[in-house]
């Protein structure tokens, strides 16, 4: 029998790699060397609907960084970006009346032009402003933290060009330790900013939340709308248990515990015997789904990561990195290592 592909760790628009090429240009050098490297010609750029693996998108701009010798390129990044960028959801976004509506309609149509399997963006309001939240991508490294600095710099400095105001966040908490380019971040304002949190999220006050867009087209706004719903419900609509199944175990799968069929049942509003058997009606159960889950990603962690073993084992759920080691051995007839070197040398 043939094994199933393994599972990307997730991708996004390729419209994302122009603020890329547009930052490595504001030091004076010419991206295009670079994005050809990687596949992203004019024709690949200019694709519609074409999209770039995460890992892929981690290692472009690794590539950047260092061909910049900027480690805050991501905050560049996001103050480059423009709403379009993110597709059909940016443009109706840059329609929104509001600050506050146009950060909630970047966000409930994130699977539009961005899918990982982490999580995904949130808006929380609460009677005093409210915080919008990117999932967490730990753990971090220099592969992945410019990833985190232009989502945050991005949703400022888009949300400030919709308005025409400089907004300024009441605060901003991220996951990660605070590393070297430390001052760069005064680029985002003079606002707190907190290292080392529990997420990763930017606070805007009901004044921000409340500025007004001159743009804003009534009818414009809402048939867009209409066509985002669509195009997310045509997604949702395709997706089988199963598909649904694995989305949900990507964030529940960390810290060396594994999520159980009670868990998914009530993430997806269902009685856990109801679940059962509709699993069984599919010719599958819940362990089978929770050891492919896992295997497919611990294969395109190796294969398209540098993160150690011991990393992959927390990020996968596993009490240690030996039952990690034997789970993958037992899967794969070889050790995680031996996968890796195959990788390499292919």
């Amino acid at each position: 029998m043939m094994k199933p592909q393994p599972t990307r760790l997730g991708d996004l628009s390729v419209g994302f790699v122009h603020s890329l090429a547009d930052a490595v240009a504001s030091h004076g050098q010419d991206p295009q060397p670079l994005l050809e490297q990687y596949g992203l010609d004019a024709a690949r750029l200019g694709e519609p609907g074409a999209r770039l693996s995460i890992p892929r998108y981690m290692r472009l701009g690794h590539a950047a960084i260092q061909q910049t010798q900027d480690p805050a390129l991501g905050l560049r990044m996001g103050q480059l970006s423009r709403l379009s960028q993110a597709g059909l959801a940016g443009v109706t976004a840059a329609q929104a009346p509001t600050v506050r509506e146009a950060a909630r309609c970047l966000i409930r149509f994130e699977p539009l032009y961005g899918s990982n399997y982490r999580g995904q963006s949130s808006f929380h309001e609460d009677a005093r402003g409210a915080w919008l939240r990117f999932y967490s991508i730990s753990p971090y490294n220099a592969y992945n933290r410019f990833v985190v600095d232009s989502i945050i710099a991005g949703w400022l400095t888009q949300l400030s060009n919709l308005c025409g105001v400089t907004l300024r966040a009441e605060r901003i908490e991220i996951e990660f330790e605070e590393p070297p380019y430390r001052e760069d971040y005064r680029l985002l304002g003079d606002c707190p900013i907190q290292f080392g949190a529990e997420q990763n999220q930017l606070r805007l006050n009901l004044d921000s939340l409340a500025q007004r867009n001159a743009q804003h087209c009534p009818s414009t706004w809402r048939y867009l709308v209409q066509l985002c719903e669509r195009e997310l419900e045509q997604l949702t609509r395709t997706r089988s248990l199963r598909e649904r199944i694995t989305r949900l175990l990507g964030p529940l799968l960390n810290g060396g515990r594994e999520p159980d069929l009670n868990e998914v049942a009530a993430r997806l509003n269902m009685p856990t015997w109801t679940l059962r058997r509709k699993l069984a009606d599919e010719g599958t159960q819940f362990r089978a789904i929770l050891n492919d889950t896992r295997r497919d990603l611990a294969m395109t962690y190796i294969r398209d990561t540098e993160l150690a073993f011991g990393e992959i084992a927390y990020l996968l759920g596993f009490a240690s990195a030996e039952a990690f080691q034997r789970a993958f051995k037992r899967w794969n007839n070889q050790t995680p290592g031996e996968f890796r070197r195959s990788c390499r040398g292919n």
